[in-house]
């Protein structure tokens, strides 16, 4: 089956995953998709291809010279993110040539919302129908895996390492690697198949952090609550309002850090924030964490102790300083890249991957391409053409 095929067969599967829920994986739907994979790989060879009672599937492809370098691995995530919708997905292929793509009769993907769409002017696209998001993110990633397996297994005339291959549940929620069973996964050294635009590699990644602001108010009838009331929800607004303005995501780019507010609800006795945030650096990561504190400290002083509580708990870290001394990794997928006719570059994550977890877990594990644009929203698209070469490119990085 060819790359294009198998991801139109695996977007079919609903793996959106749900990050208020307690079990592992997050959503039950997800191991139906990986009890498809596990299945498939082992239907083309691969050893002990399965899928363990958390969801993770795995599977090796054994090197098939003697003199074989160390084995490498490919790793990708199965579900999607709960920022859009993920069920009953309609995925189109069309032939770009240039201009804005209707998606319906009411959401169009416009070049003048983004502008970089007619660098893909004679491609082939997969775009939705605007009513859900696509899942490239991961599942173009899963499916040149998968293909390049099946090329690995299927051509005895192409000379490669042993490869080691991992599908993890609930990437998008941050706990992919909670349960990653490292004796299971035979390589000492990987890659995730995670990015964006073709060509691109990263081992530069956003330290991360999840903050929960609760907010107490004093509840009085409106009537006479004239210096007695304390609206939780005004008060959670003000800490919003007190927030560097021009330091979100909306904002800024490349390694520059942010404050993003991610939903708030409440009423007037309560009300609660939930806010991510972001930087490169890890001091300047450390000094946004500590802004947060001297803010809800300030806060708690106008209106009262107690008022204001949050709650930091660190996300994942900048993988980079655990990258840095396996470094071949990179120059290895700089040049699988060339082989392919692909000119690599090297960009930082504005975000994070199971790749940075398990960095940071002793598997050093940088992220590559997969040729999607657009992720966790109605305007994700993936290039039919990127797909394609990407499983070439894991060859590349297969062979020697």
């Amino acid at each position: 089956m060819d790359v294009i095929s198998r991801f139109l067969d695996y977007v079919s599967y609903h793996t959106t995953s749900d990050e208020e829920s307690e079990t592992y994986p997050s959503t039950e739907r997800q191991k139906l998709l990986g009890r498809r994979l596990a299945e498939e790989l082992k239907a083309l060879g691969a050893e002990d291809a399965h899928m363990d009672e958390f969801g993770c599937v795995y599977a090796y492809i054994p090197g098939n010279g003697g003199d074989a370098p160390e084995p490498i691995g490919f790793i990708a995530h199965m579900d999607t993110s709960p920022a859009a919708p993920g069920n009953d997905i309609k995925p189109r292929l069309l032939t770009y040539t240039g201009g804005d793509i209707p998606l319906s009769d009411t959401e169009v993907t416009a070049v003048k919302d983004f502008p970089f769409l007619e660098q893909y002017a004679g491609q082939r696209l997969i775009v939705t129908d605007g009513t859900t998001l696509l899942g490239a993110d991961d599942k173009a990633g899963v499916a040149e895996i998968v293909t390049a397996a099946e090329t690995l297994l299927s051509d005895p005339s192409i000379r490669h390492r042993g490869v080691a291959v991992c599908f993890t549940p609930d990437e998008e929620v941050g706990a992919g690697t909670d349960h990653f069973d490292f004796e299971a996964f035979r390589a000492k050294r990987a890659y995730t198949v995670d990015g964006g635009a073709l060509g691109e590699i990263e081992y530069e990644n956003f330290n991360a952090a999840a903050v929960t602001l609760r907010v107490k108010g004093v509840n009085i009838h409106p009537g006479s609550a004239k210096n007695k009331m304390k609206n939780a929800v005004l008060l959670a607004n003000e800490f919003i309002t007190r927030l560097p303005p021009a330091e979100t995501p909306a904002h800024t780019e490349g390694y520059e850090g942010f404050y993003h507010v991610c939903s708030m609800n409440g009423d007037e006795n309560a009300a609660a924030v939930k806010l991510i945030i972001r930087d490169h650096d890890r001091t300047l990561f450390e000094k946004r964490k500590a802004f947060v504190e001297r803010l809800c400290d300030y806060l708690n002083g106008v209106y009262g102790a107690g008022t204001f509580e949050a709650e930091i708990k660190d996300s994942y870290y900048n993988m980079k300083e655990k990258i840095e001394p396996h470094f071949d990794l990179i120059t290895a997928a700089e040049e699988a890249f060339r082989k392919a006719g692909v000119q690599p570059k090297t960009v930082p994550i504005r975000g994070g991957t199971d790749g940075a977890m398990l960095s940071w877990k002793g598997l050093p594990c940088p992220n590559l391409s997969t040729g999607g644009e657009n992720f966790h929203g109605v305007h994700e698209f993936v290039s039919a053409d990127a797909m394609e070469t990407m499983v070439q490119v894991l060859i590349n990085l297969a062979a020697y």
